[in-house]
């Protein structure tokens, strides 16, 4: 095929090819391959009018004869006749200059999808990094990245990306922020690449029943970026400065789709699975060979051309990953990330700038209830009976986002045994440990003004059947919601945000009493001045509020003030998720940067952090003083360090209940070295250091190494290890404690603590829709407890260490301590642990067909826990590999069927 040839003033608007035709007379370079002695830098960009302050333009050529075949070749007669555009500009290295080589870019369209043809030139087509990966894992590869607002909306947008081998990428921008992206938005579409020797070819494919547009947009915006990881070269067709905020208000336009109509119909998306669960070894393992299948489906209707409404029944996995080991000694809970495709997808729709009201773990999370028996038998999750949501924009720029779940009743099985002089008699109980349960979270975002601005409003529901056995434990309605505004001016560079919020909840007053007693409020505190315990309550009420300003763009500074307020009452917990209610908190950011090339990097930061929080009593809860520095290097390696000073405050939340307890003043610095992604061998270590002010150290090591062997294997190992002594680490409350304490012993100890982990993964590529990937991670902690006592007043960070000021303690053999104070004597648990953890996965993933996908599944889920307290080491790792537990076995197929 004649490849097309095409000026570099091509598609442009008239006022920008005279700018240009300007430029070259005046012997500038413009692109690649187009000579001159000088580059055009940035400065000389805006002053010839094509810098980021005006929109280019393009156009996309109607195939009325139906003649595209998605092959990578670009030998189709549309693309003899389209308009491609050639002029390009490096975001990176050198921000302004033209792009070294030369990349021509088409777009063409039918009645069913917009196309995309691109041809990559370069002087050495063998030294093009492509690897082969899972489709959103190609990093380090050469790729071909279009992004477009379909919406012309300039807030959000859409990335299609596919590299030199294939692999396909592609995410959503929530925001007009060039690094915010969701990646787990997954439309059906294709590409198809070939090589030759210029360079290589690739076609794109974006069905417009994936897009949501209104249909009556004057333009999409667009923008088009080559990435070329052997030059470090990173080049837009429409140049977005890094100094400069916004991705989705700095894009181009691409004009002449009109008509297009862009209405989903309807996807159907049917799986069958099936899963096999055994025990790792022999008996005792107290896991027993069971396996199950099941059915459900996902469906997408299209409401217009803006809408689409997604219903599922049973909505099942779709990770790699399992969640990571951890070892929480904390009051608070643990959080990890949502992975199932369902609530992932659209899920940047029903979430604002403030609370997170909505936390999709909780539908579907484990039963609350427990079963007390010799032998139970519970579900793990809750069942989700089906769900719902829409999803998309309408015409007058209002965001919509909206989701119903049900979840079932859950029962365990409870086994007690008596043994008899000849039998063992076996008594079976179903004791509810779920009630029905019925979720909802809406979300309105509506966009006004040229600068985008926009204000929010969410709101969630739950509501619980009332299964008497269940009353003291849940509140049965659970209400939240608040608005929330983004408003935006000086061209997007300075940004005025702030939420209002609500919650409410009713129940039990037993169920509201546990509410009142949790680690997010804590109202039990015995010195509390405001928001006293009350048992008899049968509702609980609260809010939150903040308002910040912070400037996000230019050449050199960048700052944030904010305060917030969350009332004591304020609870989302049930279908959100918080840490801390009767919080007021302050902070303060500036930081100066250079993101040109000088002398000494190619671009640096420094900054300084500041937050303080406060109780509703007045109380200075906590303080947080940091600085931290960045550099890009020249070899394109990069640093960072940090540091971070707290002084002393008054914890209300360190006694888990009690009264305050004066923290200590600690400090702590860390180092960070990592190459840039575009290494064949990537590498990042991490390194950090700390002290408290009574002889606590921490210190703890990292890193992560990328291997690349082939162009379709990849490998990745990320050790860490931590080694810590904590000064100061709640153990247990006793009664019969002195009056000083409230008549309450709040008992403390120094813990010696490691923990070593390794995590490994691997992937294999047959092809771009074909992989093999495998997670696995052993891990090992230890926690050995020292130096116990109880605190000896409130508001104070010192203890009475048992065994000094006349008091006794003992270890006894089964690890437990004997403790005498006071005249009193009393048991202690014994706090030292020894924890295994071994979890991999290994998944086969094949797209079949576009949109149709089949997993083949094996998981390892192995632990143990002793109480000896012995430092791990890395023979710790392979006992993990011995640890008792089960295998699963899983098999999933999705058939993608669109009506």
């Amino acid at each position: 095929m004649k490849a097309p040839r095409v000026d570099a003033r091509q598609g442009l608007p008239l006022t920008r090819r005279i700018a240009l035709a300007a430029a070259i007379a005046a012997g500038l370079s413009v692109v690649g391959g187009v000579g001159g002695p000088g580059p055009l830098g940035v400065g000389e960009l805006r002053a010839q009018g094509i810098g980021v302050e005006d929109r280019q333009e393009m156009r996309a050529t109607r195939d009325a004869e139906r003649t595209l075949r998605l092959d990578g070749f670009l030998d189709d007669a549309v693309w003899e006749e389209a308009e491609f555009v050639t002029s390009f500009w490096q975001r990176e290295p050198d921000e302004g200059e033209p792009g070294t080589r030369r990349t021509e870019v088409a777009f063409a369209f039918d009645a069913e999808a917009l196309w995309v043809a691109g041809r990559m030139f370069t002087d050495d087509p063998e030294g093009i990094q492509a690897y082969r990966t899972r489709r959103d894992q190609n990093t380090g590869s050469e790729r071909l990245l279009v992004s477009l607002d379909p919406y012309l909306n300039q807030r959000t947008a859409v990335s299609f990306g596919v590299n030199a081998a294939g692999s396909r990428t592609d995410w959503y921008h929530p925001e007009d922020n060039v690094t915010n992206r969701d990646y787990t938005w997954d439309p059906v579409w294709s590409a198809r690449v070939q090589r030759d020797s210029l360079g290589w070819t690739a076609e794109m494919r974006m069905p417009f029943s994936q897009l949501r547009f209104n249909g009556d947009e004057r333009a999409w915006g667009v923008n088009i970026n080559r990435y070329m990881p052997d030059i470090q070269e990173n080049v837009l067709w429409e140049l977005v400065v890094r100094s400069e905020p916004g991705w989705a208000s700095r894009l181009g336009d691409l004009t002449g789709l009109e008509g297009v109509q862009g209405s989903r119909g309807i996807e159907f998306l049917p799986y069958v699975a099936g899963d096999l669960r055994t025990p790792t070894s022999g008996p005792g393992t107290g896991v027993v060979t069971r396996s199950e299948s099941r059915v459900g489906a996902d469906f997408k209707v299209g409401l217009g051309s803006s809408l689409t409404l997604d219903a599922a029944v049973n909505p099942d996995f779709g990770q790699v990953e399992a969640d990571p080991a951890v070892v929480n000694l904390t009051a608070f809970e643990e959080v990890f990330e949502e992975r199932r495709p369902f609530f992932t997808e659209g899920r940047q729709l029903m979430e604002g700038l403030g609370p997170r009201y909505f936390y999709s773990r909780r539908i579907g999370a484990p039963p609350p209830g427990r079963a007390v028996a010799d032998s139970v038998v519970a579900p793990d999750q809750t069942t989700i009976l089906g769900a719902g949501k829409m999803t998309g924009r309408l015409p007058g720029g209002t965001s919509v986002g909206a989701l119903f779940a049900v979840t079932g009743r859950e029962d365990a099985r409870a086994f007690d045994f008596t043994h008899r002089a000849t039998r063992i008699d076996t008594t079976e109980s179903v004791v509810p440990v779920a009630p029905l349960s019925a979720f909802g979270v809406a979300r309105l975002e509506q966009e006004f003004g040229e600068e985008r601005s926009t204000v929010g409003l969410t709101g969630t529901a739950l509501s619980r059947e009332a299964r008497p056995e269940l009353a003291a434990l849940l509140p049965w309605r659970v209400y939240a919601g608040g608005t929330d505004w983004n408003l935006r001016f000086g061209g997007g560079e300075y940004e005025l945000t702030g939420h209002a919020g609500f919650s409410h909840l009713s129940g039990n007053p037993e169920s509201i009493l546990r509410v009142q007693r949790s680690s997010a409020h804590f109202f039990q505190r015995p010195d509390r001045e405001t928001a006293r315990l009350d048992p008899s309550r049968s509702m609980l009420s609260g809010y939150t509020a903040a308002l910040g300003m912070q400037k996000v763009g230019g050449r050199r500074w960048l700052w944030r003030v904010r305060g917030e307020a969350i009332s004591p009452g304020f609870e989302i917990n049930d279908l959100g998720q918080m840490f801390n209610a009767d919080r007021l908190t302050a902070e303060a950011d500036i930081a100066i940067r250079e993101t040109l090339p000088t002398a000494l990097a190619r671009s640096w930061r420094l900054g300084l952090t500041s937050a303080s929080a406060w109780n509703f009593d007045g109380v200075r809860t906590e303080t947080t003083l940091g600085a931290d520095a960045t550099a890009t290097w020249h070899n394109y390696l990069r640093t960072t360090l940090n540091g971070q000073y707290q002084p002393r405050a008054l914890s209300d939340h360190l006694t888990r209940g009690g009264p305050l307890m004066e923290t200590l003043a600690r400090w702590q610095a860390g180092l960070t070295l990592a190459t840039d992604r575009s290494f064949r061998t990537g590498f990042r270590l991490m390194g950090s250091y700390g002290q408290d002010e009574v002889g606590g150290w921490m210190y703890d090591v990292s890193g992560s190494l990328t291997l690349r062997p082939g162009t379709a294997l990849q490998l990745e190992v990320e050790p860490s290890y931590r080694r810590e002594m904590e000064s100061r680490q709640y153990l247990t409350t006793l009664a019969g404690g002195r009056r000083a304490t409230f008549d309450r012993r709040y008992i403390f100890s120094a813990i010696d603590r490691s923990t070593l982990a390794l995590r490994l993964r691997g992937s294999y590529a047959f092809g771009p829709d074909l992989t093999l990937e495998a997670y696995f991670e052993p891990f090992a902690a230890s926690g050995r407890r020292h130096g116990l006592g109880e605190l000896l007043e409130p508001g104070h960070r010192d203890l009475l260490v048992y065994g000094e000021m006349g008091s006794r303690i003992d270890r006894r053999r089964d690890g437990s301590w004997g403790v005498s104070e006071g005249g009193q004597s009393f048991t202690l648990p014994d706090g030292d642990f020894n924890i295994l953890s071994m979890r991999s996965n290994v998944v086969l993933r094949w797209e079949w067909q576009p949109g149709s996908t089949l997993f083949l599944v094996w998981q390892q889920d192995r632990s143990d826990m002793r109480a000896s307290g012995e430092l791990v080491d890395p023979g710790r790792l392979v006992d993990s590999l011995r640890a008792r537990g089960q295998h699963v076995f899983l098999l999933k197929i999705a058939y993608w069927l669109p009506i």
